[in-house]
């Protein structure tokens, strides 16, 4: 149902964001932050024109908020549908279903994160509290204005480089294009809104988490894989020893109580059982700490 052309940008987003509801709210922030920069564009090449009669004259170009938002809808389908990794093929047995994470994209790039996860905790910790600490220990000078609002502008950049990480390796969808709140505002209005906006430090509070949640992945993975690859590589050392191709005699053994050859098969297998443990874990952990970066990464829309 066609309704009456909105006389203002907030009325437009406004007016967007309610036929946006119950969309992804990435999406939704994507969608905003397009239609905003599109119309205040148009708005500065055509100074001291009426901000209605320009929003109703670009409404059969861009498309008056029911057109928008569904293209965005229709374009979110396909380009999920081209990026979407061809899930492996699902298999009935427990063993299949076991061994089959290795053909899992998705759990080999889960695990890559949880390796890097500890570089980008130990820059988004540094990041907050240096920020916090400059913030407010200038909060009374006049240069400490500038010095907050650079702090708030890097917290959102770092989130919209975590969220290119999250995608491309959690497969959660997140934003694609930056969180303004309240453009078009005064700078002390938009200042003041930067700090009741709940997501500012909803923010903060990730990027702080991710240094102890990167540790726990990090030495998670490590010592998953170190253990897994370091039994397979024992198992081949005790086969070698025992064919007579390997003298490790005087040597600390991992098989103490068994021949070599007895030892080989167990420590192999026990190794190649823990590598898929450890995807099956990364796996796991991708889900979680998706949702989690959902969940306090991206804004939630407002109806």
């Amino acid at each position: 149902m066609n309704t009456a052309t909105p006389g203002t940008i907030p009325e437009y987003l406004d007016a967007l964001r309610r036929e946006l509801r119950g969309a992804d709210p990435s999406l939704v922030q994507d969608a905003l932050y397009d239609a905003e920069e599109y119309l205040r564009s148009e708005l500065a090449d055509n100074p001291g024109t009426d901000e209605a009669a320009l929003l109703a004259s670009i409404a059969g170009s861009y498309g008056d908020p029911a057109e928008v938002a569904a293209i965005y809808r229709d374009t979110e389908v396909q380009v999920a549908q081209a990026l979407r990794t061809p899930p492996p093929a699902p298999r009935a047995s427990l063993a299949g279903r076991f061994f089959g994470v290795a053909a899992d994209s998705r759990a080999w790039t889960a695990l890559f994160y949880m390796l890097l996860s500890l570089a980008t905790g130990i820059v988004y910790f540094t990041t907050v509290v240096t920020g916090i600490s400059l913030s407010a220990g200038m909060a009374m000078l006049v240069i400490g204005i500038p010095v907050v609002i650079l702090f708030v502008g890097i917290v959102r950049l770092l989130a919209l480089v975590e969220g290119r990480l999250v995608e491309a390796m959690l497969g959660e969808r997140m934003p694609r294009r930056p969180l303004y709140v309240g453009r078009g505002l005064p700078w002390l209005e938009r200042i003041a809104a930067m700090f009741t906006d709940p997501r500012t430090w909803s923010t903060m509070l990730y990027q702080v988490l991710m240094l102890p949640l990167g540790t726990v992945y990090f030495t998670a993975a490590i010592t998953g894989l170190s253990v897994s690859l370091g039994l397979v590589v024992a198992g081949f050392a005790a086969l070698l020893e025992g064919t007579g191709l390997l003298d490790l005699e005087g040597t600390l053994h991992v098989w103490p109580f068994a021949s070599p050859l007895v030892a080989a098969p167990v420590l192999i297998v026990v190794g190649v059982l823990g590598l898929f443990v450890v995807l099956h874990l990364a796996r796991g952990v991708g889900k979680v700490h998706g949702a989690l970066a959902k969940h306090l990464l991206v804004k939630t829309a407002q109806h």
